[in-house]
């Protein structure tokens, strides 16, 4: 399998005498099985060059783009993808779908006669939307897992195995712990996380033979930059050791750090990965052939699980917060995106509702009059209906130091929101437990 890249810079183009080295495309990356499969990583500006070049190498008929999410910087280079315009070439297009969206209407929204002179639908290619949740399907030759990356929009990462071998491409995510790791953990020691989110990433990038990861800001730039969706190189440096990754590609540059400042990173992570992990910059033009030692089967599957539809009715979410404009601020901003909102005020109330209205997920702060969360937590995991006892909870709390973190997982949360938060946090945190499959008890 053959990695390429062709756009690594994040957030907006940034060409220039400054970043000729790592190049100012926004993402773009392609892979090439052995047998030909294409698969194509986000559509960024660097999509252009790699079009131009499949074209040239009468490669351009059959491929499919997965996108990771539609930020303007993953999605800009769209309309300029030259195989999409050739009539009798057939691309699946996949991006994370669900809870009424529609891929095409997005794609179309950049592309109407206001801001680009053509439209969706005079493209001459025959293209094939694809709405993903999380799970695995198939491409060709290769095997796709996908799984939601922690940002201000639905998005998703990508694991791709072929031939043996395997990348991971984890762009545009935030580590869901607030607190860096004053030291970076021993390689394999997953189960070391404090936040049982950031275990289960680890867990989705295990042993991959290369590691592409959002990698914009340093820990000492991150404390400004909290909440935009994006890793501090430091982070990223312990996900691949505690993964035990073999190759850890530094993507989504900062449009702010020319070439110069990105040969200091690359040498700053490599000295805190010592010599268990190869660290490197992602460069556009540079190609990495992936021969991996696990062989696999990859079983046809005409109806994989990542595009099954776990949308079906309409979706109930339960805020549960004593301060009262809180939860009517939640309230109207989850309305318009189409949920049914109940509310409550305290715990005892907030189990009532459970046990009466059976919400598909719950907003549950902290502190609450009589029960507190965690202990409102500890009572729903113990019932005997799994509906209940499996049910998505999403703990809303300024409360991130690592003990308080730990309890509130011994006591069953399925994931923190830290106060404050943003709109778009909010929004894409309850899209995405919607979207996932139930909890196992």
């Amino acid at each position: 399998m053959e990695v390429r890249f062709w756009g690594t810079r994040g957030s907006l183009p940034k060409p220039g005498p400054s970043t000729l080295r790592y190049g100012g495309n926004t993402a773009c990356v392609e892979v090439t099985a052995d047998d030909g499969t294409l698969a194509v990583l986000d559509c960024g500006t660097g999509i252009h060059a790699l079009g131009q070049a499949l074209l040239a190498a009468g490669r351009a008929k059959r491929g499919a783009l997965l996108i990771s999410h539609t930020h303007w910087d993953h999605i800009q280079g769209f309309p300029f993808f030259t195989p999409l315009f050739v009539p009798g070439n057939e691309w699946d297009i996949y991006a994370p779908g669900g809870l009424g969206s529609d891929l095409a209407a997005t794609l179309a929204g950049q592309m109407q006669y206001r801001y680009f002179p053509v439209n969706l639908e005079q493209l001459g290619a025959t293209l094939h939307y694809h709405d993903l949740v999380e799970g695995e399907f198939v491409i060709g030759s290769m095997r796709v897992t996908s799984r939601y990356l922690n940002h201000p929009a639905v998005a998703l990462g990508y694991r791709i195995e072929a031939d043996g071998a395997s990348v991971v491409y984890a762009t545009d995510h935030e580590p869901h712990a607030s607190m860096a790791n004053p030291v970076p953990p021993p390689p394999g020691a997953i189960d070391r996380a404090v936040h049982a989110q950031d275990a289960a990433h680890a867990r989705f990038l295990a042993q991959a033979d290369l590691l592409i990861h959002d990698a914009q800001y340093t820990e000492a730039e991150y404390p400004a930059k909290i909440g935009w969706g994006h890793s501090p190189v430091e982070r990223v440096v312990d996900y691949a050791l505690m993964a035990q990754v073999k190759q850890l590609a530094l993507f989504h540059h900062d449009p702010l750090r020319n070439d110069d400042a990105l040969d200091a990173l690359v040498e700053h992570c490599q000295e805190r990965a010592g010599g268990s992990l190869k660290v490197l910059g992602a460069a556009e033009g540079e190609c990495l052939a992936l021969r991996g030692s696990t062989a696999h089967t990859v079983a046809s599957d005409s109806e994989p699980s990542a595009r099954r539809s776990r949308t079906a009715g309409l979706k109930t979410v339960l805020l549960v917060d004593d301060e009262q404009d809180v939860r009517y601020l939640m309230r109207d901003l989850l309305a318009t995106e189409g949920y049914r909102v109940l509310e409550a005020g305290d715990g005892e109330s907030a189990l009532e509702t459970v046990l009466a209205e059976r919400p598909d997920l719950v907003l549950l702060d902290w502190n609450l009059p009589g029960i507190s969360g965690p202990e409102v937590c500890r009572k729903l995991r113990r019932h005997t209906e799994p509906g209940i006892a499996n049910l998505a909870i999403i703990m809303l709390t300024a409360k991130d130091s690592p003990e308080d973190t730990r309890q509130g997982f011994d006591a069953g949360v399925s994931d923190f929101l830290t106060k404050p938060f943003t709109p778009a946090h909010l929004r894409a945190r309850v899209a995405s437990w919607l979207l996932r499959a139930p909890q196992p008890a």
